[in-house]
């Protein structure tokens, strides 16, 4: 199962009504087969702009981070359920990628810059960038710009 992080901004609430916001949402993810890896607390911040959700215009709210793993065919259900549920002002699920792995040897890192593939590489990219430079045989004697 790929890995998600869902943004949320939830209104301002206290402590005990936030908290039963939070089980919802998580008791939402593993309803829908998802597993929660990380919850992270981002505080509650004024919003930098008012925002109107429900029929309520909001100028403060607390914002959280939740990352899942889930099936990709299961995030709609997920949004839409997030999308009524009227103490959550705004949400957003966005896909991790895995970082990719770079193999690295003693032997690669102990060359000269311009001896290494990725520096080689940078410089073959630039070769192919270069501009065509003045053409001096445009048929007059004389360089007309005063070099």
């Amino acid at each position: 199962m790929p890995s998600y992080e869902l943004a949320l901004v939830l209104r301002q609430l206290p402590r005990p009504e936030l908290i039963s916001v939070i089980k919802r949402t998580a008791e939402a993810i593993f309803d829908k087969g998802g597993i929660i890896r990380k919850f992270e607390n981002l505080g509650t911040r004024a919003l930098p702009y008012k925002v109107s959700e429900h029929g309520v215009i909001h100028r403060e709210a607390t914002h959280f981070t939740i990352t899942f793993d889930s099936a990709p065919t299961k995030l709609s259900d997920l949004k839409e359920e997030f999308g009524r549920d009227i103490d959550i002002i705004r949400r957003h699920i966005f896909k991790l990628e895995e970082p990719e792995e770079h193999k690295c040897t003693l032997h690669d890192e102990m060359l000269p810059p311009s001896y290494r593939k990725d520096v080689q590489e940078i410089i073959d990219i630039a070769k192919r960038k270069q501009k065509p430079k003045y053409n001096y045989n445009s048929g007059l004697d004389y360089y007309p710009f005063q070099k």
